[in-house]
């Protein structure tokens, strides 16, 4: 049953959150914002667990804590959920607000997540005099200039905030390089012939001699495709005189992949 709706542009959800506790409520607040869509779980007025995507607990409560924009609706109902949270809710709102600085000042660092965060050294030397958090650490492994800064969150299972506050001193230690190696090309159908079948990707020259020029790049055996609907990593191989805007792809993989010629694929390389 709803008990409780507005609009986050006419009262902020920590001013929600703090009624809800007051008054002692149990259910489910749950936010929208567009596409997204987030739930914190009350029980008798306590933040016990939150869910968004695939971030659940308090990194979940405090990215959700931020919206200022959106709708939300309490639903008083009985729930189960587990209880990853145990702050008070004045301690749950204080904690939420200093991450947000947090992250306003790191975005700051790195205003774009869709860039690939690549150490210049290996451990132990990348991070020896600098005092960054164990926690952070756990996102060392994933920093192997593959992979951009949301694959690293999604795939260490660590906050944004952390991920970032991790690399920021990287980055100020010059221990990390910034790189931008997607290539946005448009789809062509490679035909097999009787004596050749197309087993791999073809890309021009071009490409290849870019990445080899950025830090991990050495030999590129295989890269990495996007597109809306999917992504996939393949074989490729470097055509001379090939168009720079084209990306090959064999034909029976772009039938069972559903791509239409054309199509926009996103490349970079992949280990």
């Amino acid at each position: 049953m709803s008990t409780l709706r507005g609009n986050l542009q006419s009262i902020s959800l920590m001013d929600v959150v703090q009624l809800l506790n007051v008054n002692r409520k149990t259910g489910k607040l749950v936010v929208s914002q567009a596409r997204l869509s987030g739930v914190l779980y009350v029980l008798n007025g306590d933040v016990v667990h939150a869910e968004i995507g695939g971030t659940l607990g308090e990194s979940g409560a405090f990215e959700i804590l931020e919206w200022d924009k959106g709708e939300f609706e309490f639903i008083s109902t009985k729930f189960k959920a587990p209880t990853t949270i145990r702050r008070s809710v004045p301690d749950l709102l204080m904690e939420a607000a200093r991450t947000a600085d947090s992250r306003k000042h790191l975005r700051g660092i790195f205003p774009s997540l869709a860039v690939v965060p690549w150490p210049r050294l290996a451990e132990p030397a990348l991070t020896q005099g600098l005092r960054i958090f164990q926690e952070d650490r756990r996102c060392l492994p994933f920093l192997d200039g593959y992979r951009t800064f949301l694959e690293v969150i999604a795939a260490a299972g660590l906050s944004e905030v952390s991920v970032l506050q991790a690399c920021a001193q990287l980055k100020e230690a010059h221990r990390l390089t910034l790189l931008e190696p997607d290539a946005s090309l448009k789809a062509t159908a490679l035909k097999g012939t009787l004596f050749r079948k197309a087993e791999h990707i073809e890309l021009s020259k071009a490409h290849e001699a870019r990445w080899q020029g950025m830090g991990p790049y050495g030999t590129v055996a295989n890269v990495r495709l996007v597109w809306p609907d999917g992504l996939s990593v393949e074989p490729v191989r470097f055509i001379k005189g090939m168009d720079d805007h084209t990306v090959g792809i064999p034909k029976e993989l772009m039938q069972s992949w559903g791509l239409p010629e054309g199509i926009a694929i996103t490349v970079r390389p992949a280990p």
